[in-house]
């Protein structure tokens, strides 16, 4: 069935569902497991109100970001091995969501993504964009996607 699962994570509550699913689904199908966070590569060099930013403090932000989502993928990879589960942590910095995670899986050779989706309609979405439905669009594997 499935070889290796990516499960998309960012650490908020609704992905923790797609964490549990993945996880599940891993063992059920004795695939390995391939947590992902992506990460803002740096922040904008100012922000509304024009508070220009210090190359020190763009460098601390990054840093704060990437320790997060290691921290997050870690948790994840943790409660897969307890599983019994072979897993790996990735963090990956991109602006493009959608596309990192697309460029992951096939890095990592996964047969299957796992995501969780807000759902949003009308007016949200439009504004707000959807990374799931960027994901599900230029996928050439499977998604499952999650509310």
């Amino acid at each position: 069935m499935y070889k290796r699962i990516l499960v998309a994570t960012d650490g908020s509550k609704l992905s923790q569902k797609a964490v549990k699913t993945g996880i599940d689904l891993a063992t059920l199908a004795g695939a390995e497991l391939v947590a992902v966070k992506v990460v803002p590569r740096y922040p904008q060099s100012y922000f509304e109100g024009s508070v220009p930013l210090s190359v020190d403090e763009v460098g601390r932000i990054e840093r704060e970001w990437t320790d997060h989502g290691q921290a997050v993928v870690d948790a994840v990879k943790k409660a897969a091995t307890e599983n019994g589960l072979k897993a790996k942590s990735v963090v990956v910095k991109s602006d493009l969501i959608a596309e990192a995670l697309l460029a992951a899986a096939k890095k990592h050779k996964c047969d299957l993504i796992v995501m969780a989706s807000h759902g949003r309609k009308g007016i949200k979405r439009l504004l707000l964009g959807s990374e799931t439905q960027q994901v599900l669009t230029h996928s050439t594997i499977p998604v499952l996607v999650l509310r």
